[in-house]
This record gives structure tokens, C-alpha cells and sequence, in this order.
């Protein structure tokens, strides 16, 4: 008897990273532009936060910026590390001297978004991401090119000739 939850197949999987980082990255998007352009509500609602200030300005343009390359999946690991890493100062530089707890010092928002990005930076964007999308290739020479085995989002070309190992007696 098996009691082990079920886990998703591989396209189950890969479908919904990327639907996690796309919702992940447009949510910091949107938090990051109310921070900088005081729209969508503003900064915690009080409009933007002063231009170049250490490190609200700064991290407010990181956010809109990683989230936009988590939404398309371009630079998806290195973007993600940033945006963790950035969630993490604000927690750990900002939030943690008010009150040890999040719930206390204000500082929910910074851990909900720095674990997500930790978690999307590990196994990579998912499918359907600019990053994991099929290279374009010059046609061969040898004309042993086509289309044999290009799929859709993140699907590796397949090559057309098959590799066959010579075994010696």
C-alpha cells in the first residue's frame, strides 16, 4: 500500500512552475511599480518611495524589474536570486530590528516574496519560458537539419541521425 501523496507527471510539473512564476513575478511587479510610480495604491499605501533612497528606492526597482523577468522566464535562475536575495535584506536589514516576528515588525510582504524566489530559482522557470524555449539553428551542411523532434515550450531537439557505437571483438 502506497501512501505517499501523488505527485504531478513531468508536463503536470513543469506547467505549474510556471504558472507559480508567473503569479510570483507578476505580484512583485505590481508591488514594485506602486512603490516606484505610487499607482495601484502606492507604497503601503502612502504613495511612492523618495527617488534613490537607501534601500526602499533600490529595492523598488528590483522588483519590478525581477518580476518582469520571472513573468517571461528570461534570466529566470539569476533574476530570482536577486529578488530572494533583495526580499531577505528588507526582512533581515529593515523589518527584523522593529520585532522578531513578521507579523510583528511589518515585514510579511519581504518573507512571502524571498522564499517564493528561492523556490523558483532552484528548479529553474517551468515550461513556456523564454530561457528553456528551442535555439534556432543554422541549417546543416550536411543537410541531416529539420524539424525531426523540435517541440513545443522547453522540449529539446531531437537529433536526425542516430549515434551508433562501434563494439570491437
Amino acid at each position: 500500500m502506497n501512501l505517499s501523496p501523488a505527485q504531478p507527471s513531468g508536463a503536470a510539473r513543469s506547467a505549474l512552475e510556471a504558472l507559480f512564476r508567473l503569479v510570483t513575478g507578476f505580484l512583485l511587479a505590481c508591488h514594485g511599480v506602486a512603490s516606484l510610480f505610487g499607482v495601484l495604491g502606492g507604497a503601503h499605501g502612502r504613495g511612492t518611495v523618495p527617488a534613490v533612497q537607501w534601500p526602499a528606492w533600490w529595492a523598488a526597482a528590483i522588483e519590478p524589474a525581477g518580476g518582469v523577468l520571472g513573468c517571461l522566464g528570461l534570466f529566470t535562475r539569476g533574476a530570482a536570486v536577486v529578488c530572494s536575495g533583495s526580499m531577505a535584506y528588507a526582512y533581515f536589514g529593515v523589518h527584523r530590528s522593529h520585532a522578531l516576528f513578521p507579523i510583528g515588525n511589518g515585514g510579511e510582504p519581504a518573507v512571502l516574496f524571498c522564499w517564493p524566489f528561492l523556490l523558483i530559482a532552484c528548479p529553474g522557470p517551468g515550461a513556456c519560458a523564454v530561457d528553456v524555449l528551442p535555439k534556432r539553428r543554422p541549417p546543416a551542411a550536411s543537410g541531416a537539419g529539420g524539424a525531426a523532434g523540435a517541440g513545443g515550450c522547453g522540449q529539446p531537439r531531437l537529433p536526425t541521425r542516430s549515434l551508433a557505437l562501434k563494439v570491437r571483438r
